[in-house]
């Protein structure tokens, strides 16, 4: 089964949790769901999983699948649900539109951070992107993507300007699936201060991450500078093995 497939099958799911259509929010046992779709057993269960893994929905031993309450009554809080590990998931964006305006696109060697992080020889490239991204054509973050010519040869300085993950899953039918993420916060610098509205004395968060595309493969090293303001991070607890 294909990702895009697998993709669409989860995107209808979300968008039936929302229109409520399933009673006291229980979804059809698998079976059932694999005959509506038309596909595995297997397939759906693993699209289930997918979906508690992001908290869209939990499961009871023994009883089913459950929708979360707090999807239906927060949804901001998953924006994992369009763009899969995006790094912007860490966005306080309450539903506003999430654009991007590209400020440089270059092509470099790998830095030896880079060749160690994505597992480079010295003398392959990297684009460097650098974006600043919008919330309603408001300035909220600067973003600097480092991605192995490799791994993606057709991104082109038009498709950076949009959402890479989204053009890896509907163009070259793969997705990340994994990432290593660490956040923290550090002082504004003078292009912070210029690009996000900031004093000198206001810091910024920052987000960054090692994405891996779903084979494995080191997708990229993503930086994210972002106004304080509306950075926050929302996480979920597994409590099965306590």
């Amino acid at each position: 089964m294909t990702n895009l497939a697998h993709k669409n099958i989860s995107h209808n799911l979300k968008l039936r949790i929302l229109d409520g259509e399933f009673t006291n929010n229980k979804l059809p046992n698998e079976q059932k769901l694999a005959q509506n779709y038309k596909v595995s057993r297997s397939t759906i269960k693993n699209i289930l999983n997918v979906l508690a893994q992001q908290g869209i929905i939990f499961k009871k031993r023994g009883a089913g699948s459950f929708v979360n309450p707090l999807y239906i009554r927060n949804q901001s809080l998953f924006q994992s649900k369009e763009n899969n590990l995006d790094i912007t998931d860490n966005l306080n964006i309450s539903g506003q539109k999430m654009s991007s305006r590209l400020i440089t696109y270059n092509i470099i060697v790998a830095t030896a951070e880079l060749q160690q992080n994505l597992f480079l020889a010295k003398t392959e490239h990297v684009y460097e992107i650098k974006r600043v991204r919008l919330l309603d054509e408001k300035a909220i973050a600067i973003e600097t993507v480092y991605i192995p010519v490799k791994t993606i040869p057709e991104l082109s300085p038009t498709i950076a300007k949009g959402s890479i993950f989204k053009f890896l899953e509907d163009t070259l039918d793969t997705s990340v699936s994994k990432a290593f993420l660490s956040i923290m916060a550090d002082s504004s610098t003078f292009e912070d201060q210029k690009l996000l509205g900031l004093s000198n004395v206001e810091p910024v968060g920052i987000t960054e991450g090692l994405f891996f595309l779903d084979d494995g493969t080191p997708l990229g090293l993503f930086k994210m500078r972002t106004n304080y303001k509306y950075l926050r991070y929302d996480t979920f607890v597994s409590m099965d093995n306590t």
